[in-house]
């Protein structure tokens, strides 16, 4: 059994590459929003400095994509809150098929997330445009849903795949 571990764990650097990449966007939207707050805030303060009409719809719009992506790295990095007050207690085999199950739980949402993100995105988003910017149309703002539930089902695939690894492949002590 060991043997088909070693070789799945070869697409590894995929998932990792995944996982800076939405890093990376996640840094950007970052940067791109207080870039565009400074510039509203010293907007209304400094009279040369613009203060554009669209700037607290974008600063929203990249923190929802912010907020979601945010949440599929935490996936990855199993850093999201969870009860481990009686984890020492219980027998490890238990305590890995809890996480696995609870791991498919998520990865359902995520699912969920994709099929009805995208329909609101479609559906709704398509139809309307930004208050400020009608050229623009508002499917960016509900595509976040849809594209973290991608990015979550990437990670979470990974995540019960290790908590396989770690059921099936007896560690050594060192």
């Amino acid at each position: 059994m060991p043997r088909i571990f070693n070789t799945i764990d070869r697409i590894k650097p995929a998932y990792d590459m995944v996982y800076k990449v939405v890093l990376l966007l996640c840094k950007l939207l970052l940067i791109v929003d207080i870039l565009i707050t400074t510039m509203a805030v010293a907007g209304r303060y400094i009279s040369f400095i613009p203060d554009p009409s669209w700037s607290e719809e974008i600063v929203l719009t990249c923190m929802a994509y912010m907020a979601v992506l945010s949440a599929a790295l935490a996936i990855r990095r199993n850093a999201h809150i969870r009860m481990t007050a009686f984890d020492r207690y219980l027998p490890k085999k238990l305590v890995i098929t809890l996480d696995i199950i609870s791991d498919f739980a998520v990865l359902a949402l995520a699912v969920v997330m994709i099929v009805v993100g995208w329909k609101y995105s479609v559906q709704i988003g398509s139809k309307g445009s930004y208050v400020s910017m009608p050229s623009l149309s508002r499917f960016w703002m509900y595509f976040p849903v849809p594209l973290a539930g991608i990015a979550m089902v990437i990670f979470e695939i990974e995540a019960i795949y290790n908590h396989l690894k770690r059921y099936f492949v007896i560690e050594e002590d060192i």
